[in-house]
């Protein structure tokens, strides 16, 4: 028999539904995964009184070393589904915005205290934002360890009336030959196999999907690693910040995950050369490229961490590996498939550097909450009107998703610049920071989950690209080493105007090719 956990109800009330999910297997919902999205569209649905069966391969918590920044949009979202209070007791750290390092030189650009309304670019607004917050007081969000929060949820779902959690390895769905609707999921409990069937199955089962190749067209394109060390007692130069370090390297992330852990993630390109193995691999790069672009004050605990990453594990008398996750792309699609809900980054995924997963996936909860009500949809065997709702579901989130899909993979293109043309356009964002105002409020308003308009997002993205074109073209800069350096100190001579202004084409051109493509993406069905 499998491990199944339910809230019991009340002795004089027979719970018929609970009766149905435990010794028939059979409820409304089977959702597959207990992560971040698996427990919050449970909980959400319980409470709306449909009966839920979770599944989760193991309730044990688990340990990522990405989903550990939850932006203030997402903050937000968890309020409206009364998950909030699971943000309490996980030692989770207020995050006020970022702090971006370009070649040593800082710009500290924080969560606006308008953001809400920035995007109406009305100076005379002195009322409440949309968000429903006072001007000048700042929005935040949080950051902590994401297994505690996982933890914290599992709870809740297992306090909440309606669910029933199953410690269960989810194997394959249950089809339908005739119709190609699904009909649950095949199990495999303590080597036996088991069933659970549900007129909805909602798969969630993470970037790892095992589900996703036979009803998703497209497949996660990797370009990186994010390879991970935890720093303790690390000094970060800006508090409460995550930190952004950007050279000649790809990105490297710092934000604080704990009173005394700080988390670094660093981004290595796939075939980088200075993460060869005749250079001494991943662990090369880190100590003689990474750690000298670092702030000062961090480096001695990153030195630290990687010591520790070269010390041998007692038990298994191995060394200690460098702990690493793919960084990975997939556009959404509209669900399709009759008695089946793709959700979380089983549907769509973007470059985690600007944090925007966990609030994706909360919004899509509170969407769907009221999308799938049950005074909208009575009874989800309504096939039909499910596939329907589920293609309003595609359209309606873009306002939200399709900024933080864009945004993320269009500024890792800025900030992993590797020719000279983006290059050119990472200092031009980095001197737009600089400048401040709505320069800087607009576009970490849309990191940050509040500013859900695409058309912002395209405003401030062709903004930094003309503000690249004019740095280049009055002053000279495009950042260049080797050969190149001398070629462009020539070209940074006022003579050189004329020349410039031609060259600025391939700017402008790289620009378009950097963003376009993603917002194709998004305009698919």
């Amino acid at each position: 028999m499998p491990l199944i956990l339910d809230s019991p109800p009340p002795e004089e009330l027979p719970d018929l539904q609970e009766e149905r999910r435990n010794d028939h297997h059979e409820a409304d919902v089977v959702v597959v995964g207990a992560g971040i999205l698996g427990c919050a569209i449970s909980i959400t649905l319980a409470r709306q009184g449909r009966s839920v069966v979770l599944l989760e391969k193991s309730l044990k918590q688990p340990d990522r070393i990405v989903g550990e920044l939850l932006q203030p949009g997402g903050v937000k979202a968890l309020e409206i589904l009364g998950l909030a209070d699971c943000l309490e007791g996980i030692d989770a750290i207020p995050v006020r915005g970022y702090q971006i390092v370009y070649h040593g030189d800082p710009v500290a650009i924080p969560y606006p205290a308008n953001a809400a309304s920035v995007s109406t670019l009305d100076p005379h607004d002195s009322s409440k934002t949309s968000a429903g917050t006072l001007r000048g007081k700042r929005p935040e969000g949080r950051s902590f360890h994401h297994g505690r929060l996982i933890q914290n949820l599992r709870q809740r779902a297992l306090r909440t009336p309606n669910i029933s959690v199953v410690e269960t390895e989810a194997k394959e769905l249950v089809k339908n030959g005739w119709t190609g609707q699904i009909l649950g999921v095949k199990c495999k409990t303590r080597k036996e196999d088991d069933y659970y069937f549900a007129a909805q199955t909602i798969v969630s089962d993470g970037y790892a999907s095992t589900f996703r190749k036979a009803h998703h067209p497209h497949s996660p394109v990797s370009k990186s690693k994010f390879y991970a060390l935890e720093l303790l007692d690390c000094p970060l130069p800006a508090p409460e910040h995550g930190h952004v370090i950007l050279g000649t390297h790809a990105p490297i992330l710092l934000y604080q995950i704990g009173e005394h852990e700080t988390r670094a993630l660093i981004d290595v390109p796939t075939s980088t050369p200075a993460a060869s193995t005749a250079n001494g691999g991943v662990k090369g790069y880190l100590r003689n490229v990474v750690l000298p672009s670092l702030p000062p004050k961090v480096q001695r605990t990153f030195s630290e961490a990687l010591a520790r990453t070269e010390q041998r594990d007692p038990e298994t008398d191995t060394v200690i590996p460098l702990r690493s996750m793919p960084n990975s792309f997939l556009p959404p699609v509209t669900n399709a498939t009759p008695g089946l809900m793709y959700l979380g980054d089983a549907l769509n995924m973007r470059h985690p550097l600007t944090g925007g997963g966990m609030t994706v996936a909360f919004n899509d909860v509170v969407l769907l909450s009221e999308l799938l009500s049950p005074e909208r949809i009575p009874s989800l065997t309504d096939t039909r009107t499910v596939l329907k709702t589920m293609k309003s579901f595609h359209w309606r989130r873009k306002g939200l998703s399709s900024v933080i899909n864009i945004l993320a993979q269009a500024l890792y293109s800025l900030f992993a610049a590797d020719d000279p043309q983006l290059q050119a356009l990472q200092l031009g964002c980095f001197r737009y920071f600089q400048l401040g105002g709505n320069c800087v409020d607009g576009p970490v308003g849309l990191l940050a989950g509040i500013i859900r308009q695409p058309f912002v997002l395209f405003f401030h993205f062709f903004s930094v690209a003309l503000y690249a074109i004019w740095i280049y073209v009055f002053e000279g800069q495009r950042p260049m080493s080797g050969s190149k350096a001398k070629q462009s100190l020539l070209l940074s001579s006022p003579l050189f105007i004329p020349v410039r202004f031609l060259l600025s084409v391939q700017l402008f051109w790289k620009a378009c090719v950097v963003i376009f493509p993603y917002i194709f993406a998004e305009l698919r069905r």
